[in-house]
Formats: C-alpha cells, sequence, structure tokens
C-alpha cells in the first residue's frame, strides 16, 4: 500500500502545482484541500471566512484533510494546515510529509503575479510582502516540524519533482 503525500508550505510555495506533477510522476491520485472545502461547502475561502471566522475556516480545513486521505494520494494543504497539532501529528503517522520551503520574497512575487484574492483572503491585512515575511516568520518552525522532506521550492516545477521523487525512493528504501 503506498502511503499518502502531503505538501505543506506557505501560500505561493507551488503546492497545487507540484501536486499535480508529482501525482501524475509517481501515478497517485492528487487532491487540494481549499479545493475540496470550495466544491463540498459551493463556497470560496473569503467567503467561509467571512461566515465564519478563521476559527471556523480551520476546523473546516481540518475535516477536509481528513476526508481527502487516502492510499496513493498526494494531497496539496492550505498554507495553516500545520496550525493544528492534531494535523501536523495526523499527517507525520499517515503519509509522508514534505515541506515546499521559499523565501518570503520568492512568494510574495509569486502571488502577486497570480492574484487569487477571491480565494485566499489576506491574513494580515498587510502588503504581500510584509505579510509572507510575517507568516514564515511563525510558521516556518512548523512546517519543519510536520516534514519528513524539506524541498527548495525556489527552483522550476520539474526540478523540484525531480527532488521529491529522489526523496521520497529513498524514504521508501530506508
Amino acid at each position: 500500500m503506498s502511503l499518502p503525500i502531503y505538501l505543506i508550505g506557505a501560500r505561493g510555495c507551488g503546492k497545487t502545482t507540484i501536486g499535480r506533477a508529482l501525482s501524475l510522476a509517481l501515478d497517485y491520485a492528487f487532491s487540494d484541500t481549499d479545493h475540496f472545502l470550495q466544491q463540498t461547502t459551493q463556497q470560496t475561502v473569503a467567503d467561509i471566512v467571512a461566515a465564519e471566522g478563521w476559527d471556523g475556516f480551520r476546523r473546516r480545513e481540518s475535516q477536509a484533510l481528513m476526508a481527502v486521505t487516502a492510499p496513493a494520494t498526494v494531497i496539496a494543504t492550505g498554507g495553516g494546515m500545520v496550525l493544528a497539532e492534531d494535523n501536523r501529528r495526523f499527517m507525520r503517522e499517515q503519509g509522508q510529509v514534505v515541506y515546499l520551503k521559499a523565501e518570503p520574497e520568492v512568494l510574495a512575487a509569486r502571488l502577486s503575479a497570480y492574484p487569487q484574492a477571491d480565494q485566499r483572503p489576506t491574513l494580515t491585512g498587510r502588503p504581500i510582502a510584509d505579510e509572507m515575511v510575517e507568516v514564515l516568520s511563525q510558521r516556518d518552525k512548523l512546517y519543519h516540524q510536520a516534514a519528513h522532506h524539506v524541498i527548495n521550492a525556489m527552483q522550476t516545477p520539474d526540478q523540484v519533482v525531480r527532488q521529491l521523487l529522489q526523496a521520497l525512493s529513498l524514504a521508501r528504501a530506508s
């Protein structure tokens, strides 16, 4: 049985892009917790946060994680999935967790180039470059704590997938 692979990291690190490519390379299913939430609730992340606050969204996000977890599945998680200790533990126990790590400036540039403000509300109300520095300073330790592997996400998607395949094959061999 092939364990699920969870991709964690901040907004803009490439979890969805890398997740789709990795799932093709491994012949795994692909799931995105934010997309799952939007499909099942028929609301955007911004709508859920507006109606239920961040606490309500985080509860739903945890439920989505449990719902999409399955063998032979690559799962792109929301950037804040690691905030709940239960989520970090669940992912580590159920599969392989990969932190797609990128510098705040790179994340901010990517998010500015491909804005999706309707789906992902600002966490701090500050400019995206400032927000990425603040969010990473708060979450980097949690991402590391949850991860079995840390991959440099500031490369091309192909390079990231190659590195991931190598890291995962080494993990299976040991």
